[in-house]
């Protein structure tokens, strides 16, 4: 026992110096939902053959484990995800946990080919969005987001499809959507998106 302890422990201190290094963490342990927390309806989130399935109500898994003592301001997030038709999904940034509903803190990242929302991956949702699709559904892909100081940049394979400066789109009070710091949620939106994320990797920038 001891010695499973201490192995918790040394690795639970690499994790952590791994993600203040610059190195990139990865999120999902490819095995189960641990330092994850599901809000709402928590069989919407499973983990199936390696890959995190969403399938179900609406519901969010908030990362709330130890990298970074969840809680991300400046950082490089890289997804790899994989929508089936008419799936839509988000990536939530310098949120917190909450209950029920839909994220009141922070920003949505959009993932959606699809679905009837004309607002596409890519988006900061309704504060600059996309409406070109730049992948299929059924194809995995990365979905890459970079926040530094009022910008988040978001890539798609590879490719920048959006550059938001916040504080040229933005002023005045700007409530609990906005900048600041937080950690990462995933949505799972409705009952008809499926969507297969199998990586979700950080690296922390100064």
């Amino acid at each position: 026992m001891k010695t499973s302890i201490s192995f918790l422990i040394v690795f639970l201190i690499s994790q952590l110096s791994f993600a203040q290094s610059g190195e990139w963490i990865e999120l999902f342990n490819g095995e189960n939902l641990d330092g994850w927390k599901v809000s709402e309806n928590p069989e919407s989130f499973q983990v199936v053959d390696g890959v995190i399935k969403v399938d179900g109500p609406r519901a969010h898994a908030f990362y709330v484990g130890p990298v970074g003592n969840h809680d991300f301001k400046n950082f490089e997030l890289m997804v790899e995800v994989k929508t089936m038709p008419k799936a839509n999904s988000g990536i939530f940034i310098h949120t917190e946990y909450q209950e029920n509903g839909w994220p009141n803190v922070g920003y949505e990242i959009q993932v959606n080919q699809s679905h009837s929302d004309w607002r596409k991956t890519g988006s900061v949702y309704s504060f600059q969005d996309v409406r070109e699709v730049y992948v299929e559904d059924g194809e995995w892909y990365t979905e890459h987001v970079i926040v530094q100081g009022d910008q988040i940049t978001v890539k798609i394979n590879g490719e920048t499809i959006n550059e938001y400066d916040e504080s040229e789109v933005r002023s005045g009070d700007l409530g609990t959507k906005k900048l600041s710091s937080g950690t990462i949620a995933l949505q799972a939106h409705d009952p008809e998106s499926v969507i297969y994320y199998r990586s979700v990797k950080i690296r922390v920038l100064e």
